[in-house]
């Protein structure tokens, strides 16, 4: 980015104002909370994530380029499947990734807790965390409590017993080639860009990245679908989705999507029978 913080910081505030939106109305139609907007228009954030800035574009119905005033990714045509599939979201754990199930052994090992007590207590705060009504350090805290872990950090936890999952790398990269591609994700904060600074995940420029805890929405509610729909910029029957979960699969079937179920058991197998649906027209 060819903008200091500053200067990313005057022009977002002086685009914010030109459409005529508080800083209120803005982190609610961005997703975003008050205190990360109020930092970045300070210049206050040194290096605000790149998913945030296009967040805020989108609010202001700008693109990312226009909004910052030089290329920040590449454009790219975007090809069609055979089946009219324009625009990828992957899921990100027991997708792109394997899942941090190993963290709960490691956690109970130190606390001295039973592991279904563990996570029993993870999944009792998880869904608020992942909304973003819950701050990861509030999260930290409680869990901290209760296990009597005065140093309790999540982020830690996750990112050690977390995998990049075989053959999804490759098969990103070339979807990015040929597709729009983007993230839907429930995720805590800031492990989106963790796993990716990890190097766990592509390090691709995503034209969308739809993360839970930014947005306060869930899969599979059908209203962060639409918001995901409205970042592609597809219609539904443009769009294919691919999760783990069948009841996140569902939600995005119902409103037009495609939609392929990812077994993370057999990685090689599904992300081949992505590539073979994936076939250009």
């Amino acid at each position: 980015m060819e903008l200091n913080e500053k200067q990313l910081g005057r022009r977002l505030q002086e685009a914010r104002q030109a459409a005529g939106l508080t800083q209120q109305a803005l982190c609610q139609k961005a997703g975003l909370s008050y205190s990360t907007l109020a930092k970045i228009e300070r210049g206050a954030i040194k290096t605000p994530s790149i998913f945030t800035i296009q967040s805020i574009a989108a609010a202001l119905g700008s693109s990312l380029d226009d909004l910052v005033g030089t290329p920040l990714t590449p454009r790219k045509a975007r090809g069609r499947s055979r089946s009219g599939v324009r625009f990828v979201y992957f899921d990100l754990n027991n997708c792109l990734i394997h899942y941090f199930n190993r963290a709960f052994i490691q956690i109970a090992d130190e606390s001295g807790q039973p592991a279904d007590i563990v996570e029993t207590l993870f999944w009792r705060y998880n869904d608020q965390t992942c909304r973003g009504e819950m701050t990861l350090v509030a999260f930290n805290k409680v869990m901290a409590e209760h296990l009597h872990l005065p140093h309790f950090d999540w982020h830690n936890y996750y990112l050690v017993a977390t995998e990049a999952m075989p053959h999804m790398a490759s098969l990103v990269t070339w979807v990015h080639e040929h597709y729009g591609v983007g993230l839907l994700t429930n995720s805590m904060p800031g492990l989106v860009d963790q796993v990716r600074k990890k190097g766990l995940i592509p390090s691709i420029p995503y034209d969308a990245v739809i993360d839970s805890s930014e947005v306060h929405l869930l899969k599979p509610e059908r209203e962060i679908y639409e918001l995901a729909q409205a970042k592609a910029g597809c219609a539904p029957e443009e769009i294919l989705f691919i999760d783990d979960t069948r009841s996140n699969l569902m939600a995005a079937q119902k409103l037009g999507w495609h939609v392929m179920w990812f077994d993370d058991s057999r990685p090689e197998e599904s992300a081949n029978r992505v590539r073979d649906t994936l076939q250009l027209a």
